[in-house]
């Protein structure tokens, strides 16, 4: 089975394939175990949304306004969880509009999915480079394939490199000091630094 694509239960089926707890989908219920067990998904079970499809519909109403799929996620259990990003943030309003515009293109009566929009959050790393160009200014932490943690300022980014004020702690002070570049491909994560 494809592990990006949510099954569903055809209805109609009267076979009998295992009990659900009162008051669940017998049909999200059985693929879950078949799932959890390795056991091969009958054929009357479909494969019916594939993430290319949800980000598909996503990425129509978001381009138009500023924002941008940070992650998709689609569990065996039909479970997805979409975090979005903006280049001026995202509010609560932005994340229940995709959810209720995302839900007119896909009929959860036949699909029979959970979904979850959710801001990328401030303390996950950047997963693309529209990330770092909407942080450029603020404090990071870079840690780099070899392990080495550097903090400064995001001055720059690019899809080859990015390129930070590197600061250094002296005493209990902590001075700007070198311009650093760093090649994306020696950079394992970035975050922003949380300052209060």
């Amino acid at each position: 089975m494809h592990p990006d694509s949510i099954v569903r239960w055809c209805k109609g089926s009267t076979a009998d394939f295992g009990s659900a707890c009162p008051g669940s989908n017998p049909g999200r219920t059985t693929v879950r175990k078949f799932l959890r067990e390795g056991t091969k998904v009958p054929y009357f079970i479909e494969i019916m949304i594939k993430k290319e499809d949800i980000v598909q519909v996503a990425e129509n109403y978001l381009d138009e306004r500023g924002m941008f799929i940070v992650r998709l996620t689609v569990s065996p259990g039909n479970l997805i969880n979409l975090f979005i990003d903006g280049d001026e943030g995202i509010t609560i309003d932005d994340c229940v509009n995709l959810s209720r515009y995302i839900e007119q293109h896909f009929d959860r009566d036949v699909e029979d999915y959970e979904l979850r929009v959710s801001s990328a959050g401030i303390d996950q790393p950047f997963v693309n480079l529209r990330q770092y160009k909407k942080n450029i200014g603020r404090q990071v932490e870079v840690v780099t394939t070899e392990g080495k943690k550097i903090k400064g300022k995001l001055l720059n980014a690019n899809a080859d490199r990015i390129e930070i004020r590197k600061e250094i702690k002296k005493g209990k002070k902590t001075v700007q000091g070198q311009n650093l570049q760093i090649p994306m491909d020696e950079i394992k994560q970035t975050k922003t630094v949380i300052i209060f």
